[in-house]
């Protein structure tokens, strides 16, 4: 008997081993099913919501019916740069629009320096204009802006006050920057630059408003202006109806060409260098 109840006992062991992993398993199935179960939920409240982001953006993507256009205008005329707008707007909604795009065109106007775009809900857009400023003329035609940039080679209406500035191409900048530190000391002077020009072998040479020429040539030019601001400038104030032309092309000193002819170097000149142009 006491075999068999060990026997019992020992069969009753393995017997209660199976059921117990079975139970096992089904907790872990049951884990499994909630946890999918969370996900669905999940993804259905996003794909809700994603839904309800699709139809309020489509409610507002309304298409554009008002161009409005702000700035100072003289060049720039306001129906042209709607019109300019609403060629790239045409059907298309105040959402999907690209502002970028429209800036762009705006840009290209001429006359245009920049333009800001913005939305204005719920159909319209709002857009600020800043016109360029000519600060000289470039060749023959040209025009270019306060920071040195030629924004048109084929003006149609040139103020006449305009200085004219010439090199070339390409040193549109280098020849605006010239002029505009020329003119301040220029101007203090009681004097204005007319015209500035570069050649083509480098050489500077500019214009006053009373017709007289200042050759700078190639080299030290720097050096060479101060030496005119603080001596030539004089010998213009004394005989400004009698000079023709001031030539700052020597060393240390300068010459003067007269409007009935011939020349005089100034003195405390030295001899001219022949080197330069």
């Amino acid at each position: 008997m006491a075999g068999a109840r060990n026997f019992l006992h020992e069969d009753a062991v393995i017997f209660n081993k199976p059921k117990n992993r079975r139970k096992a398993e089904g907790k872990k199935f049951s884990f499994n099913t909630a946890l999918l179960a969370r996900f669905g939920i999940a993804a259905v409240a996003l794909a809700a919501l994603a839904f309800a982001g699709t139809l309020a953006l489509g409610a507002l993507d309304q298409n554009i019916t008002q161009v409005s256009v702000a700035g100072r205008f003289q060049r720039v005329s306001p129906g042209e740069v709607e019109q300019a707008v609403k060629a790239r707007v045409r059907e298309i909604g105040l959402v999907s629009v690209d502002l970028a795009a429209v800036q762009r065109a705006v840009e290209q106007l001429p006359w245009v320096d920049s333009a800001t775009v913005e939305r204005q809900w719920p159909r319209a857009l709002n857009i600020r204009v800043v016109e360029q400023v000519a600060a000289a003329r470039w060749g023959a035609n040209g025009l270019l802006n306060t920071r040195g940039e030629l924004f048109i080679s084929e003006a149609r209406h040139i103020p006449p006050e305009l200085p004219r500035l010439s090199g070339p191409q390409g040193s549109e900048a280098e020849v605006a920057r010239r002029y505009l530190a020329a003119q301040s000391q220029i101007t203090e002077a009681g004097m204005r630059l007319t015209a500035v020009r570069l050649d083509a072998r480098g050489a500077w040479e500019f214009d006053l408003d009373n017709g007289i020429t200042v050759r700078l040539g190639r080299r030290q030019v720097d050096e060479r202006f101060s030496r005119f601001i603080q001596a030539g400038m004089g010998q213009i104030a004394a005989h400004a109806t009698d000079i023709n032309y001031i030539d700052m092309r020597y060393t240390n000193g300068f010459a003067i060409g007269w409007r009935t002819g011939g020349q005089r170097v100034a003195t405390g000149a030295a001899e001219e260098d022949n080197s330069d142009g």
